[in-house]
């Protein structure tokens, strides 16, 4: 069930405008060839991912470090304060039409955009499910501390799978956007996904409490 979850998570972040597919839309649409739009998704899945690693290695680092309920409280602070943020802020979403640019300009621009969301952090609550190990015992009454190597088995396990998720769901999203009509679509069927993303942002910090 927790490797599900991931992976629905990154169906989800494909799904969001935000997180690329539409930039490769406008790029697909700018040169008229539906390759420029498949050319435009792994560059942004790229970004996108170097985004959620930070956030794998923060929270499996923090596990090593400190006991896994002052990572999931500190996680679901962050959460929680990162959605309220979101909705007092509101930030808009650029128009990227008619922009040149290259591969490693679309690396950072989705590592950016991803950042400035938290798209990473809806996977804590996910990540401290995730088994651990068990590590090497300390001498005493105190508990084992996560194995390193296992963590991060789990920790690479879970960026590609979520990976793989999100590009697989932008390319889809992406190609039938182009291919019904580019931006028009949008137009005539717009859905604000900010506020959805804000309370799913919310939903992770309350997970991350009740589910340790």
């Amino acid at each position: 069930m927790t490797w599900l979850t991931v992976a629905l998570l990154g169906a989800y972040h494909g799904v969001n405008p935000a997180m690329g597919w539409l930039f490769a839309v406008a790029l697909g649409l700018q040169e008229r060839r539906a390759v420029a739009v498949l050319r435009a998704l792994p560059p942004i899945a790229l970004g996108h991912a170097a985004s959620v690693a930070l956030v794998i290695a923060a929270t499996a680092w923090g596990l090593l470090l400190v006991p896994p309920v002052v990572v999931r409280w500190a996680g679901a602070a962050v959460l929680l304060g990162f959605a309220a943020f979101l909705v007092v802020r509101r930030f808009p979403h650029p128009r990227w039409v008619g922009m040149r640019v290259g591969f490693r300009d679309l690396v950072l621009w989705s590592f950016l955009m991803s950042s400035a969301h938290g798209a990473g952090l809806m996977l804590v609550p996910v990540l401290l499910r995730l088994p651990a190990g068990s590590g090497h015992a300390h001498a005493g009454p105190l508990p084992a501390r996560p194995d390193w190597h296992a963590g991060a088995m789990n920790g690479i396990g879970a960026l590609g799978l979520h990976g793989a998720a999100m590009f697989a769901t932008m390319a889809a999203v992406a190609l039938l956007v182009f291919r019904l009509g580019g931006l028009g679509v949008l137009r005539r069927a717009w859905i604000n996904l900010d506020m959805i993303w804000a309370g799913a942002l919310v939903l992770a910090g309350v997970l991350t409490l009740v589910l340790g």
